[in-house]
């Protein structure tokens, strides 16, 4: 009796390996018969992706030389960086100042603003490459795959320390609670990805 259900099982776990293998085969040859070609974009696994202590960014970098690729690759990536990072601060800058006792909103907001550009632009020479891998095209052109990133409290401690420099805003402003704006923000953009 007991070896009649081992003998089950097991010829149930080999149907089920074998459909599993046998479905992947099918995605592939449809893939293949619509004329797609799948791809394997480096760097750019969930491990490469902004988490809410984080800001992440990868790109790809293509060129006849291997270190224009590479150039170009950081530039791309460091893009895509400042872009994430200048939106996120955005969205702080403006729910901290709603949330806040300032007179001039308005004002404030675009003092915020600015800050975050001039932050961003010093800071993303900071950029730390986590993932960096090449290969060669068909036609002898060399591609770059990368991946950046920067920390999130490095960037929230140079926006304060701004922050605190400047009169209009340092009579009403409280870290704190811009902290803890950064952070919901942080959380929202690592729960996108």
């Amino acid at each position: 009796m007991k070896s009649s259900r081992l003998i089950t099982l097991a010829s149930a776990s080999l149907l089920l390996v074998a459909s599993c293998s046998s479905k992947k085969k099918i995605v592939e040859k449809d893939v293949k018969q619509r004329g797609e070609v799948l791809i394997e974009n480096y760097c750019s696994e969930d491990k490469h992706m902004s988490t809410s202590k984080i800001f992440r960014s990868n790109a790809i970098g293509e060129s006849m030389d291997q270190m224009t690729a590479k150039k170009k690759a950081r530039s791309n990536a460091q893009a895509e960086l400042a872009k994430t990072i200048s939106s996120t601060m955005k969205i702080v800058g403006d729910n901290f100042v709603k949330s806040s006792e300032f007179n001039n909103k308005e004002e404030v907001t675009e003092t915020f603003n600015e800050m975050s550009r001039t932050v961003v632009d010093q800071e993303l020479t900071g950029a730390i490459k986590i993932c960096e891998k090449f290969t060669k095209t068909e036609n002898g052109n060399y591609k770059c795959y990368m991946a950046l990133e920067l920390s999130g409290e490095k960037i929230v401690t140079k926006y304060n320390e701004r922050l605190s420099k400047n009169e209009q805003i340092k009579a009403d402003y409280n870290y704190e609670k811009f902290k803890e704006t950064f952070e919901k923000e942080m959380e929202k953009l690592a729960n996108q990805q």
